[in-house]
């Protein structure tokens, strides 16, 4: 996704609420997480679980937040958004990565890439794919959901090789 559009998204979603940017980098969305840099808006974590409690602690003060990871933390993490996000009800959007998209993308992020639509549903956690197209409604379902109480995913495709 261009660089335009990521730095839209990370306004828009800035612009409707969102107050706290926390998660582990991934260059699928490198050019969201810099124009929170450039605005001290985001928080680096070094794990994704570490980055859902900040999020949750935020939340639990009404100051809405966003957890950004790739889809491979996503793994990681089910356990924390099961037993924490899910059961108390956190309305936490998640931005995910999904690297593995490709055909070519690296042998290690081939089976999650794989596996992540079936995890998300099996989860009944809400998603949408932004693409170029339909990112802005796609920020607006899910500050919504993040309105009504209700944890969601935003997914970005890996369209790059690098």
């Amino acid at each position: 996704m261009k660089k335009k559009f990521q730095s839209e998204i990370f306004n828009l979603l800035l612009k409707k609420g969102i107050e706290n940017f926390i998660g582990v980098p991934d260059s699928t969305f490198k050019y969201f997480i810099s124009e929170g840099l450039k605005q001290k808006k985001i928080m680096i974590s070094t794990r994704e679980e570490e980055a859902i409690g900040i999020a949750t602690g935020m939340s639990l003060s009404d100051s809405k937040s966003l957890v950004f990871m790739q889809n491979a933390g996503f793994a990681n993490s089910l356990s924390t958004i099961t037993s924490l996000v899910q059961l108390y009800n956190i309305p936490i959007i998640f931005l995910i990565g999904w690297r593995g998209y490709l055909s070519g993308d690296a042998p290690e992020h081939k089976k999650i890439g794989e596996i992540q639509p079936d995890l998300i549903k099996i989860l009944k956690l809400p998603s949408k794919v932004i693409t170029e197209k339909n990112w802005k409604n796609a920020c607006l379902w899910a500050i919504k959901k993040n309105q009504n109480n209700t944890a969601c995913v935003l997914i970005i495709r890996r369209e790059f090789l690098d």
